[in-house]
């Protein structure tokens, strides 16, 4: 049998039986992928990002916008005023 010049044989029927070594090594490889980051590091990290945020954002509401100190809103006694305030206690 003729073979073509990257050792396929030439006939369409013996080519659709013998596998094309570069798509088996494709099926091989394109769906493995490595995690650099477990999921669970990754909803820690999230979580962690989004109370810097909250945390951050009320240094920015209460010191920049409300002319306060931006420590302050960190603080468990200016947040328990602020829910005293809601209330109506004070």
């Amino acid at each position: 049998m003729e073979r073509l010049n990257d050792g396929m044989p030439k006939t369409r029927k013996v080519r659709k039986r013998t596998p094309s070594p570069r798509k088996a090594e494709n099926k091989k490889t394109w769906w493995v992928q490595i995690r650099l980051f477990p999921i669970w590091l990754r909803i820690v990290l999230v979580l962690v990002l989004i109370a810097l945020a909250a945390a951050a954002g009320a240094m920015v509401g209460y010191g920049v916008i409300g002319d306060g100190d931006p420590q302050d809103a960190l603080k468990w006694e200016t947040w328990a005023h602020i829910i005293d305030v809601i209330n109506g206690m004070k």
